[in-house]
């Protein structure tokens, strides 16, 4: 019996809840552009995690959440709209002929990160994921072109698909809202104590810049 999207939020916060205790603040060096799962998600703010809360941590719920909503929405356009059900059927049929697929299989504190680091001035790499994939994409032949008929009826299809997502949407949300004060309470045991960890080792470094056992600038 499918489960009711009670149930299924339900452990998706729970598997984050599970998960979030042995997350720890990146060492490298922040992307530039923001998250498009994450930035400005009702989900998060339904959840109660806001914009003070690190990416990471909310990633790993944003895509939980996401998970449940893209299967409501396939079961939906399985029953409901042969067209785009048909389309997606070819197109996943594409994507299993590329050997080649780095952003599939993640966890789910990975998936829709970008795969490769921001690039640094005059530091060039040498090859990259992204563009990996993208050499192995371009020996896959392309879908066959639709008539403008079917692309008409496959753009009402899609709408009606986007629909049905943004409804389900907002049920999760208002479901999320019965999680909040759980989620909070675990980002104030797990998450900000090591924040006002690395806070504090800021503030002694700016504190004291030089290393004590050394010599200072000369005056």
């Amino acid at each position: 019996m499918e489960r009711s999207l009670e149930s299924q939020v339900g452990q998706a916060v729970d598997a984050w809840l599970r998960w979030l205790p042995r997350w720890e603040p990146a060492s490298h060096r922040g992307r530039v552009a923001p998250c498009r799962r994450c930035f400005g998600s009702p989900v998060l703010s339904a959840a109660g995690l806001g914009s003070d809360v690190p990416h990471g941590v909310q990633h790993g719920l944003s895509t939980r959440v996401k998970a449940i909503v893209d299967h409501a929405v396939a079961d939906y356009t399985s029953r409901n709209l042969p067209m785009l059900q048909r389309e997606l059927d070819q197109q996943a049929e594409r994507n299993r002929r590329r050997s080649y697929r780095p952003a599939e299989g993640l966890e789910p504190e990975f998936e829709g990160m970008p795969l490769d680091p921001d690039p640094e001035p005059g530091a060039p790499f040498l090859f990259t994921l992204t563009g990996l994939a993208a050499e192995e994409d371009a020996t896959i032949p392309d879908l066959p072109p639709l008539s403008d008929a079917a692309k008409a009826a496959l753009r009402q299809e899609v709408g009606l698909a986007d629909d049905y997502a943004n409804m389900i949407g907002r049920e999760v949300c208002a479901i999320l809202l019965h999680h909040r004060l759980r989620v909070q309470a675990a980002v104030a045991e797990y998450v900000e104590p090591q924040i006002a960890a690395l806070l504090d080792d800021l503030t002694r470094s700016l504190d004291a810049p030089f290393d004590p056992r050394e010599p200072g600038p000369s005056t």
